[in-house]
C-alpha cells in the first residue's frame, strides 16, 4: 500500500463526516449557498484560501512550474431521496449520482496536498464546481476563468460508479480517447389551430401531428444511422390539451439526443430539426425546434490519461486499475477537457454483484463510503506524480 494510500485512509472517518452533511442539502443547479458554504469552511480549516470563481470555489497549492487542475462537482438532482438514510435529504432533492462523495474526497486530497505543498513540483488547482447535472457548471466556471491566473497544463476528473456489472469496489475505471456521448437537450413546439371535437377539420390537430413527429424522429436511428453507432434519440415528454373534447392548438416534447462523435451529433441535430418540421406541414401545422441545452462528447487525452492510469496502478493493486470501452453517459466535464489535455476516471463504489443493484439518478441509489478514501489518495498522488514529471 502506497504512504499516500496509508494517509488517506487515516482520513476515511473525516470523509465520510464530510460527504454526510453534504448530502444532507442536496442543493440543484448553479447557486449552492450551504454546499459552497461548508466547501469554504473545510478549505480554510485546512490551511488553503478559497476564492469564488463564478458560481464555484477555486483554490491553489503550491507554485510555480505547471498547474494540474484537480476538479468534482457538488450539485445534486431534483428527486426525493428514497434511501431512508439517517441523513437522507429532507428538501426534496437528492444526491442521487455521487457528487457529494466526489466533494468530499477531493476535499480530503486538499488536506493531504497541503501536508505535503513543501514537496510540489508546481502548482494543484482545484475547482469545486456546481450545475453538472445542467451541464453548465464547468462552462460558467471557464467563463469565470477557472483555467487561468495560473493557466491549467492538464486536468483530472473522478466519478464513483454504481449500481453497475463492473463498478466493483475500489477498481478504477479510464477510456483514452473519446470516453462518453454528447448529451443534448431539445424542444420541439408544435402549432396548429385549435377546433371543437365535433368539427376537427375546422383545425389543425397539433397532437396529431405531434404523434407522427415521434415516429419519424425514431426512424432516424433506424434507418440513417448505422447500427455500430451507439447514437440515441428519445423522446422523453410531450404535453398537449386542455379538454378530452377539443383539437389542440398547440404540444410540446422534449428530446434527448446522444451522440458517439461530433459528426454523428451535428448530423442527428440537423436531422431532427428537418424531421420535425417536415412532418409537421405534412399535417398543416408548424415545428419549431429549439435546442435547450448540450454538451459533446467526452474526449480524455491520450497521454494524460496514460500517465495517471499509470501513477494510478502505484497507488492502487495494479489489477483494480483498467481500461474498459467508452460508456453512454454524458459530462460536463467535457468542456475542460476541450480547453486543456484533461482524463476523467470513474471509481467503483458498489456492483451489482456486491449488492448495489441501483445506479445514478436513482431517489434510492446508495454507495459503498468504504472506497472514499481510495478517492482522495488517487487525486492528490496523481497531482504529486504528475508535477514530479513535468516539472
Amino acid at each position: 500500500m502506497s504512504d499516500i494510500l496509508l494517509e488517506a485512509k487515516a482520513l476515511q472517518d473525516e470523509i465520510v463526516a464530510m460527504r454526510r452533511t453534504i448530502h444532507t442539502f442536496a442543493e440543484v443547479g448553479l447557486d449552492l449557498p450551504q454546499t459552497t458554504a461548508f466547501v469554504r469552511q473545510k478549505l480554510t480549516e485546512f490551511g488553503l484560501v478559497p476564492v469564488d470563481c463564478g458560481p464555484g470555489i477555486t483554490c491553489q497549492l503550491g507554485s510555480g512550474g505547471k498547474v494540474l487542475l484537480l476538479r468534482c462537482d457538488m450539485d445534486a438532482l431534483p428527486m426525493a431521496e428514497e434511501t431512508g438514510l439517517p441523513f437522507a435529504a429532507q428538501n426534496g432533492a437528492c444526491h442521487s449520482c455521487g457528487h457529494d462523495a466526489h466533494t468530499a474526497m477531493l476535499l480530503a486530497a486538499a488536506k493531504l496536498l497541503k501536508t505535503h505543498e513543501s514537496e510540489l513540483k508546481g502548482t494543484v488547482k482545484l475547482m469545486f464546481q456546481p450545475a453538472e447535472e445542467q451541464l453548465a457548471g464547468a462552462t460558467a466556471m471557464i467563463r469565470a476563468g477557472v483555467l487561468e491566473n495560473p493557466k491549467v497544463d492538464a486536468a483530472m476528473a473522478l466519478h464513483t460508479a454504481v449500481g453497475r456489472e463492473d463498478s466493483t469496489v475500489g477498481c478504477l475505471q479510464y477510456v483514452p480517447g473519446t470516453a462518453m456521448n454528447s448529451g443534448d437537450a431539445v424542444k420541439i413546439t408544435v402549432t396548429g389551430v385549435g377546433a371543437h371535437g365535433s368539427t376537427p377539420y375546422l383545425g389543425v390537430d397539433a397532437i396529431s401531428a405531434a404523434a407522427h413527429i415521434v415516429v419519424a424522429l425514431e426512424e432516424i436511428i433506424a434507418r440513417e444511422v448505422p447500427s455500430t453507432d451507439g447514437s440515441v434519440l428519445i423522446v422523453g415528454t410531450i404535453h398537449g390539451g386542455s379538454t378530452c373534447n377539443t383539437v389542440s392548438g398547440s404540444c410540446e416534447m422534449e428530446c434527448s439526443i446522444r451522440a458517439t462523435s461530433y459528426e454523428s451529433r451535428d448530423f442527428l441535430k440537423r436531422r431532427i430539426k428537418e424531421v420535425a418540421e417536415g412532418t409537421a406541414a405534412v399535417y398543416r401545422a408548424k415545428a419549431e425546434v429549439e435546442y435547450v441545452y448540450g454538451m459533446p462528447p467526452l474526449v480524455n487525452d491520450e497521454q494524460v490519461t496514460a500517465d495517471m492510469a499509470r501513477y494510478s496502478a502505484s497507488i492502487l493493486p495494479p489489477q483494480d486499475v483498467q481500461q474498459v470501452p467508452p460508456v453512454a453517459g454524458t459530462e460536463d466535464f467535457t468542456d475542460i477537457a476541450a480547453h486543456v489535455p484533461a482524463c476523467y476516471f470513474m471509481l467503483g463504489a458498489g456492483s451489482i454483484g456486491e449488492g448495489y443493484t441501483l445506479s445514478a439518478h436513482n431517489p434510492a441509489m446508495m454507495i459503498d463510503e468504504s472506497v472514499f478514501y481510495k478517492g482522495a489518495a488517487l487525486y492528490a498522488g496523481c497531482a504529486m506524480q504528475w508535477l514530479a514529471e513535468h516539472q
